[in-house]
């Protein structure tokens, strides 16, 4: 039976193929995968710039190009186009194995051969070329092949460059950027070193070339896994890995390990291989968490798809920290009674009014949070020494007094009446995990790292022994959207020399991040290792369009023309559920719901997860905008005095430091929602912009 393998770039294009072409396209595949003799429903193309180029029939108009195996039943779906694209398409490009990868390529011959006349002459009158610093050696080292080698000899600025991304390889490509920006070719080799090897490859051995190309070749055994894939092509491509990628899953590491990158990185991918690949080790069970329970969610999804061996899968137990800390606490007391924050919010009212102390009870409140749980303080002594970084108000011992007074107040009317707090079970629940032998879990991977609290990291600590490839964890402080600081090493996880970052956004166009990346321009990030994080680097390779920022007179014209952007994307065969709506109160996703509602356009409330196989717009918050993407993304209402909203961010003259960091998590939340879009990216607001957008476009 043939066994077929599906392009990466072909499964992007699937998505944006009207519904009766990707039915067709369907059939004609579940066709091909019954069949023992695949090759009788193939075409020769006479004209094909490689000779293993086939066409198959998807309908009177249109066709799809197949790579034929040299040998064997494995074939390769690249395209589907129109009839004449089609053919026009396999007459402009071949296939190829990179020398240093191992792995497939394919490339716009055509268009190489069509630049090449011009730059060659543009080159003779150049004093300097871009790659004149590197030997020819060096670049076939790097697994570059000879027409490429031709090209990048006569390039002499990097706009060539940029521009060549459509058709060069992609890997060649990155190789070629990577010299261009300034890395020295051992440099290049190291960045690359999951990709490139001293192993000695065949070049004509294609065959080989695809199973070894899990970076960009789904290969499917039978019609079932065919379907499966197209059901949900998006979902399915984001659990495949980039090289990259693989070398970071496939460590092993002597204690704790991370992973940091920008938005659209990979980082979720690589967490859930990681806990994949433990698993399978078969060692003992792993704990993959996150902060809420929607995250959890979309990890347990995407173990699902990612996992087929239910032995392996029974041993990933996801769950968030929450969930985890009170199964632990059930089991020793029963459920807790939960304090809800509002009620808890009274409490620090009545401690505050009873007390006569000279603080606000959101001071006291954080107070409690940052300095108290995080250092497990439990005397006045304790906290007149402990240090309070980060905290902006300065407090002398008498100050210091009367908040312990506070606190111990608070705590103590906790006790008299039974009742809990997220972060008191989250405490409770480490205290009984560290009066343990035997550990609940080998090993932990923790997703969006960075809005994890001090108390709930002591917890994670807790649930493992500490042995080699104990915890491991993916986050980007950029993207932090709650309060939370940690510095990992007071809670015991020490990650130095354990550290890779991932700098390729696979998700947003380059114009999107670059123009998200500058929101967050002069900002000093701390990088939870005591140190400030960066995010230089961190590029897209995906071209697109630039976003779109508008302002309006009133709310009411804002709102209309969302609900014409909305129109124009469907009409432009955007489906529905590949569009997001982002905005920053409740209040108003309930205005813009009302909006759509009115226009007949298909609408939901964001509450959790989506795969955007919903036939309907999802509108949500900034916050639940988290772990999502959206092909295209709409960020309304981002208005001065409502981005950020007051009630967000402490007085200046409260807390100088609680009103930075305040005002730094609302820039990344922005940061975070416009980073979810994948093609298209229009921001609006009405009055005046929010001062976290440029003054001027």
């Amino acid at each position: 039976m043939a066994r077929l393998g599906i392009d990466k770039d072909f499964l992007h294009e699937f998505t944006k193929l009207e519904k009766p072409v990707q039915e067709r396209v369907t059939r004609a595949l579940t066709k091909f995968g019954h069949v023992s003799h695949a090759g009788a429903h193939l075409e020769k193309i006479a004209d094909a710039r490689d000779p293993r180029f086939r066409s198959i029939r998807i309908s009177d108009f249109w066709r799809g190009i197949v790579l034929a195996p040299d040998s064997g039943d494995s074939y390769t779906l690249l395209t589907v186009r129109p009839h004449d694209d089609a053919y026009a398409w396999a007459r402009r490009h071949r296939a190829s194995v990179n020398a240093a990868t191992g792995r497939v390529e394919i490339r716009d011959v055509a268009a190489v051969e069509d630049s090449m006349p011009a730059l060659s002459r543009m080159a003779e009158t150049a004093p300097t070329r871009l790659f004149d610093h590197v030997k020819d050696s060096q670049l076939r080292r790097l697994g570059i092949d000879e027409q490429t080698l031709r090209f990048a000899r006569v390039l002499t600025d990097s706009t060539q460059l940029d521009a060549a991304k459509s058709f060069l390889p992609s890997n060649q490509w990155d190789v070629l950027f990577g010299l261009a920006a300034g890395y020295t070719p051992e440099q290049v080799w190291a960045e690359l070193a999951a990709e490139v090897t001293e192993e000695e490859f065949d070049t004509e051995d294609l065959d080989a070339a695809v199973e070894r190309s899990s970076d960009r070749v789904v290969l499917v055994d039978g019609p079932e896994e065919l379907m499966a894939i197209f059901r949900h092509p998006l979902a399915t491509w984001r659990v495949y890995l980039h090289p990259r990628q693989r070398s970071v899953v496939e460590a092993s590491y002597g204690g704790p390990a991370r992973v940091t990158g920008g938005p659209g990185t990979g980082k979720t991918v690589v967490t859930m291989h990681r806990a994949h690949q433990l698993a399978t080790e078969g060692e003992g069970t792993v704990l993959m968490t996150t902060f809420t329970a929607t995250l959890s969610e979309s990890l347990r999804t995407g173990v699902q798809l990612l996992v087929e061996d239910p032995g392996v899968r029974e041993r990933i137990d996801v769950r968030h920290v929450d969930q985890l800390a009170n199964r632990i606490f059930r089991e020793h007391h029963g459920p807790p009674t939960i304090l809800p924050p509002e009620k808890e919010r009274q409490l620090w009212d009545s401690v505050v009014a009873e007390l006569e102390v000279p603080f606000t009870a959101a001071f006291l409140g954080e107070e409690w949070r940052q300095v108290v749980l995080a250092r497990r303080i439990g005397s006045a002594e304790e906290y007149l020494n402990a240090k309070r970084d980060g905290r902006g108000r300065a407090l002398g011992s008498r100050q210091k007094a009367r908040v312990w007074q506070a606190i111990w107040e608070f705590e103590n009317t906790l006790r008299r009446r039974g009742v809990w707090t997220y972060e008191t079970v989250c405490v409770e629940a480490t205290r009984l995990l560290e009066q343990r032998t035997e550990k609940p879990y080998r090993h932990v991977v923790v997703d969006e790292a960075q809005d994890l609290s001090p108390v709930q990291w002591r917890l994670l600590r807790a649930a493992v022994p500490e042995q080699p490839n104990d915890i491991f964890l993916a986050g980007d402080t950029h993207q932090r959207i709650y309060n939370n600081r940690v510095s990992l090493r007071d809670v015991g996880i020490r990650v130095v020399g354990r550290s890779s970052r991932l700098t390729v956004n696979y998700r947003t166009t380059a114009e999107i991040l670059a123009w998200s990346l500058g929101l967050l321009r002069g900002e000093r990030i701390d990088d939870m290792e005591e140190g400030l994080a960066s995010i230089a680097g961190c590029r897209s390779e995906v071209r697109g369009r630039h976003p779109r920022l508008l302002g309006f007179p009133t709310k009411n014209a804002e709102t209309e023309h969302l609900v014409t952007t909305v129109r124009e994307w469907m009409d432009a065969g955007v489906q529905p559920g590949e569009i997001g709506v982002a905005v920053r109160s409740h209040r108003l996703v309930d205005t813009v719901m009302a909006a759509l509602s009115a226009a007949g356009v298909p609408h939901e409330k964001l509450l959790g997860a989506t795969d955007g196989t919903e036939q309907a717009v999802a509108v949500g918050t900034m916050h639940r905008m988290k772990g999502l993407e959206f092909r295209c993304l709409a960020v309304v209402g981002v208005t001065e005095h409502h981005v950020p909203p007051a009630s967000a961010i402490t007085p200046e003259e409260e807390d100088p430091a609680a009103h930075r960091r305040d005002t730094q998590r609302e820039r990344c939340l922005l940061f975070v929602a416009c980073t979810r879009a994948r093609e298209q990216l229009v921001v609006s607001w009405h009055g005046a912009r929010s001062p976290f957008l440029p003054a001027e476009e």
